[in-house]
């Protein structure tokens, strides 16, 4: 049981106050910060405080130790997942992630090619699949999975411009799947003469619509607000489809691979398979693969569950198919002082995001403060929680999937 030191990801998109703030350093921020990464990915691997060596490090001296046999043989060696906050001041590029075949099969196909892993067009820095989940801590903005295409054949017929007519015709003449894969594929692949000719009047349309408080003003709003940050961009139009979502604290969405998404403004944890492949399909300047990405994705459709965790006395557990994480959660109001067991032992990582925990594994106790995280691995005692002085307190606590 040792407390970590994480890197902080200096992404464009990211906040100069939200993470400052929770590692309690000097406010704003030089730079944009984005994401906090705890984890052994090779890309930024926490440092065990004490040890002063890299958590990658520890895990590749000692992998059955510290993973425990069955997830050492499971992953080959590697801890399964990577956990982030997140802190999103303008949105991220829309994306999504490849299935473990898709991955694996990718990796090997660019590494045949000698594609650099660090290439800006490089798809699959890594050989794995990339399913994640995102638990809001603040009021978290997001677009995901693609709408119910009636639904959304509704909110076209809200802004129809005729420009739009066709596009709009098509998904009715086909409102399923299929019809979804059609539109969506003539969208991103629309020549910019073309994209330009259509969205002036779509934006109008779009604007009209805000100012009479139509049914989809949220939607609407979105549109304009991407279009203002990524003009030209296919994504915006891209954006008309998918589900527009508002998540409460402590709410969570949960991406397989092929999910179509894009984070727009807020604060959450984040937990991932570990790994960093990402196929964008726009609102990025970055490398767009327009065939690859129609390659992995998953154009099922309808509304995007929403996942509140199911409580097991404190702790509140956010259940996937997932099997290289599960994510849990335990809150103490102020006063409250009640001792909570996590489980057996596994490799987890505990982070603090509000007051202070007392950890104790097998009689050693460990302060763990707002924004500081811990690593427990395998071979550690099975850990007991509790917050310190009664004061409030909020742990996330990640592990593998059970």
């Amino acid at each position: 049981m040792e407390l970590l030191r994480n890197a902080v990801r200096p992404y464009a998109w990211g906040s100069r106050t939200t993470i400052a703030e929770l590692l309690g350093l000097p406010v704003p921020a030089p730079h944009p910060q984005a994401e906090l990464w705890m984890g052994s990915h090779p890309g930024d691997p926490s440092v065990l405080i004490d040890a002063g060596c890299t958590l990658l490090e520890r895990i590749d001296a000692d992998p059955e130790g510290q993973l425990g046999a069955p997830t050492a043989r499971r992953w080959g060696n590697r801890l399964p997942f990577l956990l982030k906050i997140l802190a999103a001041e303008e949105p991220l590029s829309m994306q999504a992630h490849p299935s473990a075949e898709q991955a694996a099969e990718g990796w090997a196909r660019e590494e045949a090619l000698g594609i650099p892993r660090d290439a800006a067009h490089r798809n699959y820095p890594d050989p794995t699949a990339k399913p994640e989940l995102v638990c809001a801590l603040t009021e978290f903005h997001a677009l995901a999975g693609f709408r119910d295409p009636h639904r959304t054949v509704e909110l076209l017929d809200a802004v129809r411009t005729p420009g739009l007519s066709p596009h709009i015709d098509l998904l009715a003449g086909q409102p399923d799947s299929d019809g979804l894969r059609a539109l969506f594929t003539t969208w991103i692949t629309l020549p910019s003469t073309a994209l330009q000719a259509l969205m002036p009047d779509l934006l109008e349309a779009c604007v009209l619509h805000v100012k009479d408080h139509g049914e989809f003003s949220l939607e609407c709003r979105t549109v304009l607000e991407l279009a203002e940050r990524y003009p030209g961009d296919a994504g915006v139009l891209a954006a008309l489809l998918l589900n527009r979502l508002v998540l409460g604290p402590g709410e969570a969405i949960y991406l397989p691979a092929g999910n179509l998404h894009a984070y727009l403004h807020g604060t959450a944890v984040e937990i991932l398979a570990n790994s960093d492949n990402i196929l964008r399909g726009g609102l990025t300047p970055k490398h767009v693969d327009v065939p690859e990405l129609l390659r992995v994705l998953d154009f099922r459709c309808g509304p995007m569950p929403v996942n509140s965790g199911t409580a097991s006395g404190r702790v509140r557990v956010y259940r996937t198919d997932a099997p290289e994480f599960e994510l849990s959660r335990v809150d103490w109001a102020e006063g409250e002082d009640e001792t909570v067991a996590l489980g057996g032992p596994a490799p987890r990582i505990l982070v603090c995001t509000d007051g202070a925990v007392e950890v104790e594994c097998g009689g050693t106790t460990l302060i763990v403060t707002r924004g500081s995280s811990a690593w427990l691995c395998a071979a550690d005692p099975a850990p007991l929680a509790r917050p310190v002085s009664g004061t409030a307190c909020q742990v996330f606590v990640a592990t593998v999937g059970s």
